[in-house]
């Protein structure tokens, strides 16, 4: 039997999201747009109940085409809110339409999200030997910055908390158990 992270139970979905997908280097802008308005969406919620939901959220939120997101009108959040395939809160919703737009400045600053995002890691996923799950901190000094850049921004719903959470489940993190399967295969491929 292999061995997982803890917190990756014993849910289908749960298990396979920690063997397929957290911890992997992403560099694809789109998948980063849609990970960074999951994580926010994410916040006071467990993230196995937006994993529920997160073909809901690709329907709902056009595939996180970025351009589409950024033009949304009253009348989309308002559709938004009412589709059950989603987290209904207005200011989760509000924030996605207000963070395609910031996510748009940024891509036309840097060339990319991706290259803006990953110089808070010097372009390399910190390779972290976590004992037990315990020893994962909530947040770090990378996380912080990170927080704060986004924020000046004008990013919402990019607290500390969730921007290390985002790190993680893009890569940017190892925070595999150093007993996990994964640990060593998402090591190589930083």
């Amino acid at each position: 039997m292999k061995q997982r992270c803890d917190w990756s139970g014993t849910d289908p979905l749960y298990v396979a999201y920690h063997d397929d997908e957290w911890g992997v280097p992403v560099h694809d802008d789109r998948r980063l747009f849609e990970f960074l308005t999951l994580e926010g969406a994410q916040a006071g919620l467990s993230w196995l109940t937006i994993l529920k939901r997160r073909e809901g959220y690709r329907r709902a939120f056009a595939g996180f085409d970025v351009r589409k997101i950024a033009q949304y009108s009253e009348a989309d959040i308002s559709r938004l809110l009412a589709d059950p395939g989603i987290i209904r809160n207005r200011l989760k919703v509000r924030a996605a339409a207000a963070n395609a737009q910031a996510f748009l400045r940024v891509q036309e600053e840097f060339g990319s999200f991706d290259s803006f995002l990953w110089r808070f890691v010097d372009g390399k996923p910190l390779q972290n030997a976590r004992q037990r799950l315990a020893d994962i901190p909530g947040r770090t000094p990378e996380s912080d910055a990170l927080s704060r850049d986004l924020k000046k921004r004008g990013f919402a719903f990019v607290g500390s908390t969730i921007c290390y959470a985002f790190m993680q489940a893009v890569g940017m993190v190892n925070d595999h158990v150093v007993g996990c399967f994964r640990h060593d295969q998402v090591k190589r491929l930083g």
